[in-house]
């Protein structure tokens, strides 16, 4: 008789630890202003938290964290101060080659597709119509970490034989819609940008007008080393099974769900992070 008063605490000490609290940190980095970016992914990220805590049938929280740049929203999961993170391609292997253990969660879908396409456009009322003009222009890239913004728009050049050395200026502006803007405003010639961030701009207004455009792997999932196994599975399954009959599709980012991938989705891209092409001619300090 005298175990009984063990075993009732036992069993409200196993139900207070098996309904605690789940915190966890999703990690972004501002390819566009930081507002938009919580606009966009919030009403996603509150769908995530409640079909997770149906799952684990614990009140799951998920903060967002959203970094400046580039280098520090990889610096976040490489570190662990975030749990899982939205990446670009080449952010997410540099992200890899600096913590090998990083788990791969889904990447995004684009019609059903892991392509997508990034443009290299002009203003409206350019003369120029073919990336062999832009020789003695000036051209805008995004972020020096970024996939479209930098690696991609670099080797799309180069295997237009123009190389850094052949336009009257180049800069990198950070993010995209920084791209299409000065663009559309006569600061530069040309530019680098994502297709939607080109599309949303033109249907604003922007005097922007495609004269290239060239293939990209859609963004990864990733969840930072050490992270609860049960949890990535979790997490993964929500992610890839998201459809047209659950909550999480309705709220999903592009109305176009996840899919399954591996880390050789991302070989293209490591291929354009070595191509030296662009600026091999003659290595800027500035």
């Amino acid at each position: 008789i005298h175990f009984r008063p063990l075993i009732l605490l036992i069993t409200l000490l196993f139900s207070a630890s098996s309904s605690a609290e789940i915190n966890l940190i999703f990690g972004l980095y501002t390819s566009d202003k930081p507002t938009t970016m919580v606009t966009k992914f919030r009403p996603f990220i509150n769908t995530l938290e409640a079909q997770m805590t149906e799952k684990l049938k614990q009140p799951v929280h998920i903060k967002m964290q959203i970094s400046s740049n580039y280098n520090d929203g990889v610096k976040a999961l490489t570190s662990g101060a975030v749990d899982f993170s939205r990446l670009g391609p080449a952010s997410y292997i540099t992200a890899k080659n600096i913590n090998p253990d990083l788990q791969l969660l889904a990447i995004e879908a684009k019609k059903g597709k892991k392509r997508f396409n990034g443009i290299i456009a002009v203003h409206e009322n350019s003369p120029i119509t073919k990336p062999e003009q832009l020789i003695g222009k000036r051209f805008a890239f995004g972020s020096e970490q970024s996939t479209i913004g930098r690696y991609l728009s670099q080797t799309y050049l180069a295997d237009h034989n123009i190389f850094a050395t052949d336009l009257a200026q180049f800069d990198y502006l950070g993010r995209h819609d920084a791209v299409g803007a000065s663009v559309a405003a006569g600061r530069y010639d040309a530019g680098a940008l994502k297709e939607s961030t080109f599309n949303k701009l033109r249907s604003k207004g922007a005097l922007l007008r495609e004269i290239a455009r060239f293939p990209n792997v859609t963004k990864p999932w990733v969840a930072k080393a050490g992270l609860d196994d049960k949890i990535i599975q979790i997490l993964s399954a929500l992610l890839i099974e998201s459809n047209e009959a659950n909550a999480l599709y309705k709220n999903s980012l592009s109305k176009n769900g996840f899919l399954k991938g591996t880390d050789s989705d991302y070989d293209i891209i490591r291929k354009s992070m070595n191509d030296k092409r662009f600026l091999n001619t003659t290595q800027l300090d500035d």
